[in-house]
């Protein structure tokens, strides 16, 4: 998938609201027709005690790329279900970078699969299952 991707209009609407990203040091490339590009540089603050990214910041970054592929299709989409598989340690100083595709859409649900990867090493697998957002009453 090419990181040069567009950002599509929905998802950049929420990119403008969200306040949580930055915080978690995590930064949307593109998102655009179903797919979406998320990178994390791992810095020392995210390590844990054993010396390696701790698995809440790689599950962040996945979860940030499955939120963005998933709200291109126009629907307001939050996350019901997710799982991760760790594959490998992720270290201080590696960039990660977080490939999502929604690979089921029906109605109000979808399900998007997200590689993370630090150059050519998979470092986690996601699987995610969202559900449209029902409008407030009133």
């Amino acid at each position: 998938m090419s990181t040069t991707m567009t950002i599509d209009d929905p998802v950049r609407s929420m990119l403008e609201a969200d306040r949580s990203l930055e915080r978690l040091g995590v930064t949307v490339e593109g998102a655009s027709g179903g797919r979406s590009v998320a990178v994390l540089e791992v810095e020392p603050q995210m390590a844990n005690g054993h010396g390696i990214a701790h698995g809440g910041f790689v599950f962040s970054v996945a979860d940030t790329a499955f939120a963005m592929a998933a709200n291109t299709l126009g629907a307001s989409i939050a996350t019901a279900d997710a799982t991760i598989t760790y594959l490998s340690p992720a270290h201080v100083g590696e960039r990660l970078v977080a490939e999502a595709e929604v690979t089921f859409n029906e109605s109000r649900r979808v399900i998007v699969d997200v590689i993370v990867r630090a150059g050519d090493r998979t470092v986690a697998i996601y699987r995610g299952t969202g559900r449209a957002l029902r409008a407030p009453a009133g």
